[in-house]
This record gives C-alpha cells, sequence and structure tokens, in this order.
C-alpha cells in the first residue's frame, strides 16, 4: 500500500494508523481505545485480493475466531481461510456470507 493510501485514511478519520508488523500481509491499524465506545480496525492488503472486486475487508473482534468462522459455514458461508496466526496482535479468520462478501473474524486467542 502505498504512502498515500494510508494518509487518505488517516485524513478522512483524522487519526494516525500504525504500521503492524506481519511478514505476509501489509497491515495499517486504526487506534484503539478499549475504555471508549466503538471498533478498533484494521487495513489489511491481502494477496490474491485485487482493487475494487472485494479488496476491503472489514473485520469485527471476537473471542476466537474459529468459533465464529463455524457459525459462518454452518449458516450458509463458507471459510476462506481458517484461522491463522497474526503473530503479536492474535488470530485471523477469513470468511464469506452468504451473499458472498468477504469479512474478517479477529480474535487474541
Amino acid at each position: 500500500m502505498a504512502a498515500n493510501w494510508s494518509a487518505c485514511y488517516e485524513a478522512v478519520f483524522g487519526v494516525r494508523l500504525q504500521r503492524l508488523d506481519n511478514p505476509e500481509l501489509e497491515m495499517w491499524a486504526f487506534p484503539m481505545q478499549p475504555e471508549a465506545a466503538g471498533a478498533g480496525g484494521a487495513l489489511v492488503r491481502m494477496p490474491g485480493l485485487t482493487s475494487g472486486g472485494n479488496s476491503t475487508i472489514v473485520y469485527f473482534a471476537c473471542t476466537d475466531c474459529a468459533v465464529e468462522a463455524r457459525r459462518a459455514a454452518a449458516s450458509g458461508g463458507k471459510v476462506f481461510k481458517d484461522k491463522f496466526s497474526i503473530g503479536a496482535h492474535g488470530f485471523i479468520a477469513l470468511v464469506t456470507d452468504s451473499e458472498g462478501n468477504m469479512i474478517g473474524l479477529h480474535s487474541r486467542q
């Protein structure tokens, strides 16, 4: 992701994104405020997903992303990528919903 890509999100949301270290994915995290309402999140570039055709993945926080991945598959969705480690930042799983939209699931365990 070019520097202007993350700068656009910083300008739109009035925040400073933090680059997260991961050898497989390019990840930029929005600031998290655990004591405040709202959701933390990250922008992630996934190899194999091109711009436009579902290139943006919205991540949802959960206790154990493997549990929610199984729920997605059981309710008409599909598991695109089973739970995997993103190092010090926890784990993610990728699923598609019943309409084929990909979402990410993030957990610390």
